[in-house]
């Protein structure tokens, strides 16, 4: 599973600026990495892996913005098309799956 995290979130204050930069820094903290501007994403290794990481995400949401959180498979990222520009780009490295021995 992966989990999308989509923000917009308002800056024209210090106070936003502040909520904005500890909603992603706590993203990252929590093992997201930026995708895209505005745009994170984080591997997980099951649907309720996923729900924990989301249900993070619901805890620290700013008091304004837009946020859009979304699961996929790793059969629906693998469909993903990436560009830049008009060169097709390749996806994100998968982590490697924990091994416990």
């Amino acid at each position: 599973m992966w989990v999308f995290v989509f923000y917009d979130l308002p800056t024209e204050t210090e106070k936003q600026r502040k909520a904005a930069t500890e909603f992603r820094k706590l993203m990252l903290k929590d093992g997201f990495t930026m995708f895209q501007f505005s745009m994170y994403i984080r591997p997980c290794a099951s649907r309720e892996n996923a729900d924990v990481h989301t249900k993070r995400v619901k805890q620290w949401l700013p008091a304004e913005g837009h946020v859009v959180v979304m699961s996929l498979t790793d059969k629906q990222f693998g469909m993903m098309e990436i560009f830049y520009g008009r060169e097709p780009q390749s996806k994100p490295e998968e982590p490697d799956q924990l091994t416990l021995f």
